[in-house]
């Protein structure tokens, strides 16, 4: 986390400092695997409802391309025999997990389709792990459930399947409108995709459609990201996303910017949020709300991230696929990366976890607190309801600091970030770390 990406003169240089968990996944260990099927083997105490909501991420690893900033677990090379090796393996983790004492007569509160590329799966494909996964369990109580999708990969007949599975929600990820820049990115879609895609999910009946946007991607201007917005905010999307586009040690750009020794072809920090910023203010002016670093809605009944909400509260997260991460009961876990030993794992009748980290008491508060200060404000009450602290106490240095770079305001028990703090959230959260992991890359 060494990157000065706080000050307005900072370049964008590779190095992730987005922060999705605490402790970071770098301090993860082989090690701790044991502790994390020991909470798997406890049974619910006899009596007393689980304290914390239960959700699902099952992670569908494959693109059409590889683009050249994902650093996520995917593969690109894989035919119809080999997605259907992949779905038998994840249906068999479903059947593994629903043997498992701490999960015994658990309902999902949310689902997520994550990827790679969710909708790069066939309609049949789709309706086979579904059958495969609902002989062991069911979402039909989630409250909800939501798919990826990649606008090249859909038609309608795929979206009536996706929407018959129970989705709620649909994500698609435009990135951009500019075909010059989703080329020179490495995007597999068009913007002509976009623009079909979207109308058939209205006409499918999606009530909750998200868009993906990022700004900061190569070959991108001023204008173009302009034109990119106003375009997103006339198909008047329920909600948008909008990341700042990082650069992570193995992407395709990372690995070319360190081998030329030259800079990667990014805007600068000041630039992205300047843009990250345009985004906001003009959904704004349409009635939109801004409700993260990264989020605006549309005010409805449908604008809730059940997902999002749950997991920055605590929520437990039973993760299926590849490289997935999963929180259970104050244990972080995650299953082994690559393809072969997560199939053959499987095959052997167990669980592929690969690390985990039984975090303390602190640590869940800690990681709660940075998670929240997300959504660009704080309730003390919460933390003391749940934790029984004063947040603005233990947490008194760290949020002298922000206050004094006028990136946060502290009024009795609440903070909030002002607009230049929530642009920048992610660099900011390390001052709540502990010491010893306030200078930790993510990994």
């Amino acid at each position: 986390m060494n990157l000065n990406v706080l000050k307005d003169t900072a370049a964008t240089e590779v190095g992730s400092y987005f922060v999705a968990t605490y402790p970071p996944f770098s301090v993860w260990t082989k090690a701790h695997v044991p502790s994390a099927f020991e909470r798997l083997d406890a049974p619910p105490a006899v009596g007393v409802e689980p304290a914390a909501p239960l959700g699902l991420y099952l992670h569908i690893p494959f693109c059409r391309k590889r683009c050249k900033f994902c650093y996520f677990r995917v593969y690109t090379d894989k035919n119809s025999s080999d997605v259907d090796v992949y779905l038998h393996a994840l249906a068999k983790e479903t059947a593994l997990y629903a043997k498992r004492a701490a999960l015994s007569g658990r309902e999902f509160e949310f689902v997520y389709f994550g990827g790679g590329t969710p909708s790069f799966l066939s309609s049949d494909q789709l309706k086979r792990l579904i059958d495969r996964i609902g002989e062991h369990w069911q979402w039909e109580k989630a409250r909800e459930v939501t798919f990826e999708c990649e606008p090249g990969t859909l038609k309608k007949g795929k979206l009536e399947t996706i929407k018959a599975i129970g989705v709620t929600r649909l994500s698609l990820g435009i990135e951009h409108m500019d075909d010059e820049v989703l080329e020179l990115n490495g995007r597999a879609h068009k913007s002509p995709e976009v623009f079909q895609s979207y109308q058939w999910a209205r006409e499918v009946g999606f009530e909750q459609i998200n868009v993906d946007l990022i700004a900061g991607m190569m070959g991108d201007t001023d204008s173009k990201w302009k034109r990119t917005v106003e375009q997103t905010l006339a198909l008047a999307p329920d909600s948008l996303t909008v990341y700042q586009m990082e650069l992570p040690y193995n992407t395709t750009i990372s690995h070319e910017a360190m081998e030329s020794g030259e800079s990667p072809p990014i805007a600068d920090w000041k630039t992205k949020r300047a843009w990250v910023d345009y985004a906001f203010a003009l959904f704004e002016k349409e009635g939109y709300v801004v409700s993260s670093a990264y989020t605006v809605v549309k005010p409805s009944d449908r604008s809730g991230f059940v997902y999002r909400d749950s997991v920055w509260r605590g929520a437990d997260l039973i993760g299926m696929g590849v490289a997935s991460f999963s929180h259970l009961d104050g244990v972080h876990y995650q299953n082994v990366d690559g393809w072969d030993d997560y199939v053959s794992t499987l095959d052997s009748g167990s669980l592929p976890i690969g690390r985990a980290l039984p975090i303390t008491d602190h640590q869940r508060l800690v990681r709660e607190f940075i998670l929240q200060l997300k959504l660009g404000q704080i309730d003390g009450r919460y933390f003391r309801d749940k934790f029984a602290v004063e947040v603005t106490k233990v947490f008194a240095d760290a949020l002298s600091r922000l206050v004094a770079d006028g990136f946060a305001v502290v009024e009795g028990d609440a903070v909030r970030l002002t607009r230049g703090g929530l642009l920048r959230v992610d660099a900011l959260l390390p001052f709540f770390f502990e010491p010893e992991f306030q200078d930790i890359r993510y990994t």
